[in-house]
């Protein structure tokens, strides 16, 4: 006995004949044979039993019931005389004896058929989620999330490691995108913020002599979102150790993760350990990408000294990468589509030309090419049937825009791409600084809590661009999971950085007083990443969207239409917090 069943939806089986049962589930659907007979489909969470009613009394019982509607039912179990072989209960049925209603569904018509709920628009997916969820397609994407988050668990707790819980509501702090601001009731004008993660916290953990922490964390930020990425909260499986070193930590996620992706993701093979190292500069140079997917075989090449004269204007005086395919057999509209996905990613062209069968280079900028034709084939190594696409421009545009070509064409070639496998690496040493796009100021690349490669030494004794930091990213399939470092933990080098970039000792206290204050009663070195929940599921899953993993997701605008939020409040509740709602110009106007 069950929550007041028998057996649920899809548990029984021939054995079961003869048995007096009871079920409970939703009301699927019912398809009338004549007065007294029909087949009616019970839906629970486990799955569907068919009922077979065989009274006129039985059958008004269903047609009376709106689908949706919640329902138990007493019945017999007897063999089916026509099986469905695709479904765990298809040997059996059920004939009804009584029918009681649960909860009435007082809607005739839905917003949408549950079992296609998926083809709907999704905003009326999220306005209604707790109809879409009972789409067994969608139900299953988030049973699959609780058992990874488990076994996530269970491998961070076989690996030592002490699971914590940090603070929701914390101190603003600058990590990179807005907080969300909480207003204080007891304090006036004062504000807590929800955390972009708990990197102090599981700092100061570890200057507390904690030696292995983990949790599953949620984080919050204002920001826009993308596909891989959803608007307002994350969760991530956050790490840190103590006394640990960078290869310390691969060691970690190199032994957890595998096993994970080969027993619930959609492909069986996983990289094995070691996972490949690259580092941030040749990933950039071989791949155009920090993110690099590492199923596609592809390359690009630079190919600036044979491209940049040519004639072309585009080419001139700017950098020319290259990517090349064999055997290439795309048609021109396919190669146009492609090169139009490339446009629309980066706002930069993609060139090209070909070698045909007879030697000839053919297509796209070949005409600039023919009088170097040889030297060509030759330098880029080139045979019938190759393709070349091209991108152009000042170095950091050509390599990204040539990271998109090589991913675009690869991922659409299948003898370019080795699809059903997750390819991990490692993207390391990576530049502590940077010159800021906007500001045109030195700022920090990565992340300002990282280590920087040399130490002290390194930043009163180098240029501060040439100075690399022990940071790392971890890389699946194109996707970024994480981001790491290895802990600037001494109060010295601390201060050193933040000066480079224009922040003094007073700053750095202001800023990070807990953490600061903390490394200066002796912390020992610790590093530490925190993979994106999220983003690995939907990996395992192989959906386009994080929304479809997520239990209650926000749409791309980062509302809740389910709940309504974000909402306005009352008048009171702002008075409460000392807040006075003051609206930008336009829209004021407008009300």
């Amino acid at each position: 006995m069950t929550q007041s069943r028998t057996h649920n939806c899809n548990e029984l089986r021939l054995e079961n004949a003869g048995e007096k049962v009871t079920l409970v589930g939703w009301f699927e659907n019912i398809r009338r044979v004549s007065k007294n007979l029909g087949f009616v489909i019970l839906r629970d969470f486990y799955g569907t039993t068919q009922l077979v009613p065989e009274t006129e009394e039985m059958m008004n019982a269903f047609l009376e019931l709106n689908t949706e509607t919640t329902i138990s039912v007493e019945g017999t179990v007897r063999e089916r005389s026509n099986k469905n072989n695709k479904i765990a209960t298809g040997d059996i049925e059920v004939v009804p004896e009584k029918v009681t209603v649960l909860g009435r569904c007082r809607y005739a018509e839905l917003p949408f058929e549950i079992n296609r709920s998926k083809e709907a628009d999704e905003n009326t997916r999220l306005k209604y989620r707790y109809l879409d969820l009972r789409n067994p397609a969608v139900k299953s994407k988030i049973v699959l999330r609780s058992k990874i988050v488990a076994e996530l668990r269970k491998s961070m707790t076989d690996h030592d490691f002490l699971e914590i819980t940090t603070p929701i509501l914390t101190a603003s702090s600058p990590e990179g995108a807005r907080d969300y601001l909480v207003p204080s009731r007891n304090y006036p004008g004062k504000f807590y913020a929800l955390p972009q993660a708990p990197q102090q916290f599981k700092q100061i953990l570890m200057t507390a002599g904690f030696d292995r922490y983990f949790q599953i964390a949620p984080c919050f930020r204002d920001e826009d979102a993308r596909a891989d990425r959803s608007p307002g909260e994350f969760y991530q499986l956050d790490m840190e150790m103590a006394f640990a070193s960078q290869e310390d930590v691969f060691a970690v996620i190199e032994d957890v993760l595998p096993p994970i992706f080969e027993k619930y993701g959609t492909y069986s093979v996983a990289s094995k350990a070691p996972f490949v190292r690259i580092p941030f500069t040749e990933a950039m140079e071989k791949y155009g990408s920090d993110k690099p997917d590492l199923r596609i075989k592809l390359i690009v090449e630079d190919v600036t000294g044979l491209m940049a004269d040519c004639g072309f204007e585009p080419f001139a005086g700017n950098e020319v990468k290259a990517v090349k395919i064999s055997d290439f057999t795309c048609t021109r509209k396919q190669i146009d589509a492609m090169c139009d996905e490339v446009f629309v990613t980066t706002a930069n062209k993609a060139f090209w030309f070909r070698l045909d069968e007879n030697g000839e280079l053919v297509g796209g900028i070949s005409k600039f090419l023919q009088e170097r034709k040889e030297k060509v084939i030759e330098t880029m190594g080139l045979k019938p049937g190759d393709f070349v696409a091209l991108s152009a421009g000042k170095k950091l545009t050509a390599l990204k825009t040539a990271g998109v070509i090589r991913k675009v064409f690869g991922s659409k070639i299948d003898h370019c791409i080795d699809r059903e496998r997750y390819e991990f690496c490692w993207i390391v040493d990576f530049p502590m600084y940077e010159i800021g796009e906007e500001s045109g100021e030195i700022e920090f690349c990565h992340n300002p809590f990282s280590m920087p490669q040399g130490g002290l030494s390194a930043l009163e004794n180098e240029d501060p661009l040439t100075i690399l930091a022990y940071q790392y990213d971890l890389v699946c399939n194109g996707v970024e999971l994480s981001s790491g470092a290895v802990r600037n933990h001494d109060p010295e080098i601390m201060v050193k950085a933040f000066e480079i970039v224009g922040l003094g000792e007073n700053d750095v206290k202001a800023k990070f007083p807990a953490m600061y204050n903390a490394f200066c009663y002796g912390a020992p070195p610790h590093a530490g990443i925190a993979p994106g929940v999220d983003r690995m599921i939907m990996l395992l899953t192989g959906d386009e969207t994080i929304r479809e993993i997520i239990p209650f997701p926000m749409n791309k605008g980062a509302q809740d239409l389910m709940m309504g939020s974000p909402s306005q409040v009352s008048e009171q509740q702002l008075a409460d917090v000392h807040i006075q709602i003051v609206m930008p110009k336009e829209e004021a106007a407008e009300e």
